[in-house]
Order: C-alpha cells, then sequence, then structure tokens
C-alpha cells in the first residue's frame, strides 16, 4: 500500500511533480492557459477518483493518458459546437429576441445533450458526426466491430432524440 497514490502523501508528491508539466503539455495542445488548468486539475481528480487502481509509478502514464483523452473530448465537444453554429440558419434582421433565446437555449440543451452521453457513444458520435470518419475507420480505431460501431451511434441517436423532441423530426 505504500506505493499507493491513495496515500495522501504520494498523492501530493505526484502532483508536485507532474502538475507543472501537464499544464504545460496541455497548454501546448490547446493554447489557453485557463482550459489547460482546467483539464489538469481534471485529470488528478480522476486519479484520485482510481486510486486503488493506480501504483505511483504508474502515476504520470495515467494522468498524461487521462488528460490526453480530457483534452479530444473537449475539442470534440468544441466542433459540435462550430458545427451547429455555421450549420445554424443565419440570423434574420427580423428575427425576434424570443427566437433567438429559443435558438440560444436549445443549442445549449444540444451541447448538455450531447457531454452527458456515454464516453464511448459521444465519441464514436463526433468522429462519425463531425469528423466525418466512415464506420469503418472508427471501428479500426476503436478496435471493435463496424456493427458495434453502428450500435453506438444509433444509441447516441436515441437518447439525443428522446432528450431533444426538436432532433425527432430532423435528420440528424
Amino acid at each position: 500500500m505504500n506505493d499507493s497514490i491513495c496515500k495522501e502523501s504520494n498523492f501530493h508528491s505526484a502532483y508536485q511533480d507532474n502538475a507543472g508539466i501537464l499544464r504545460n503539455f496541455l497548454y501546448y495542445k490547446c493554447g489557453n492557459l485557463q482550459k489547460a488548468e482546467d483539464l489538469m486539475q481534471e485529470a488528478f481528480i480522476r486519479l484520485w477518483q482510481n486510486c486503488k487502481k493506480v501504483f505511483l509509478d504508474k502515476a504520470k502514464s495515467f494522468l498524461f493518458t487521462t488528460a490526453n483523452r480530457l483534452f479530444l473530448n473537449m475539442m470534440e465537444h468544441e466542433k459540435v459546437v462550430l458545427s451547429f453554429e455555421k450549420n445554424a440558419p443565419k440570423k434574420i434582421e427580423s428575427e425576434t429576441p424570443e427566437s433567438v433565446l429559443r435558438a440560444d437555449e436549445f443549442k445549449l440543451r444540444l451541447e448538455n445533450a450531447i457531454s452527458n452521453l456515454p464516453e464511448s457513444q459521444r465519441e464514436v458520435f463526433l468522429l462519425n458526426r463531425i469528423d466525418k470518419i466512415p464506420f469503418e475507420e472508427i471501428a479500426r480505431l476503436q478496435e471493435v466491430s463496424v456493427s458495434a460501431v453502428h450500435k453506438k451511434i444509433y444509441k447516441a441517436l436515441d437518447r439525443l432524440k428522446k432528450e431533444l423532441p426538436e432532433l425527432r423530426e430532423r435528420k440528424i
């Protein structure tokens, strides 16, 4: 148990040894110091949550792998937002404040619904719908069958349509 991250002194040591380089790693990737610090903190939270599974000598690897996944998820989320903004109907001068508010509320609900998808469904959904990566390529990347990818996308779409009734009439 001495080399367990659950031991407070070991966790503190892992934080001292890795926080700066992890933050810099994330800063170089995203170019935003605040986002880098937020992602770094989230990686350490996940390390603590998984402390029984991670030994001190594997903490750095766990942190960097987790931070990289968090960064990729953040970028996928931002792609969805950008794609939605790009595909959203252009604002017309006659739009009422009420319709603008409804559109903003829908955008926020859509972002939340996507972020609430299970990680594997969200990742497959975003890779296919945003990055336009074919099912076969996603299956190869994730080392799963093409039918598993189909199933994940179907489940993601089903959840999104249940959460957002506006999507039931639209082809997504």
